[in-house]
């Protein structure tokens, strides 16, 4: 299983109304990243995921997982950028903060700090069970 990072602004989409989608979950739609095309077209039924607030908290709240993998994005007049659907599994109990995630040395590599913009990222086995931890889940 591999392990992703799904950043969203939550006046936007906030970790609440991922819930509120329940087990139908909701699609992860607008990207417009060439790299984070490439992630999600690498992302398989039952991969799990962090959901991080961007710009407002900047920090991961809880876990999502896919369960519906790459399919056209129908918000893209291009035809060239996909989505997949995802839903959530369970909150943090303790939110884990950007700052906590830049202050520890062990994270130093994560792509959430050296790739900042990308909204859809790659989270090694290693970095997954360290957010868990600081997380309580």
């Amino acid at each position: 299983m591999a392990h992703w990072l799904y950043k969203s602004e939550p006046f936007k989409w906030s970790w609440d109304m991922q819930v509120k989608a329940g087990a139908k979950g909701t699609h992860w739609d607008g990207v417009r990243n060439h790299l984070a095309k490439q992630q999600m077209l690498a992302m398989k039924k039952g991969d799990r995921g962090f959901f991080y607030h961007s710009n407002e908290g900047k920090e991961i709240v809880g876990i999502v997982e896919v369960i519906k993998e790459a399919y056209p994005d129908p918000s893209d007049a291009s035809g060239k950028f996909v989505m997949v659907d995802i839903k959530a599994v369970k909150p943090f109990k303790t939110p884990v903060t950007l700052a906590q995630v830049k202050g520890d040395p062990r994270l130093q590599e994560m792509a959430l700090i050296k790739f900042s913009r990308l909204s859809v990222q790659p989270v090694t086995d290693e970095e997954w069970e360290m957010i868990c931890a600081l997380g309580g889940v």
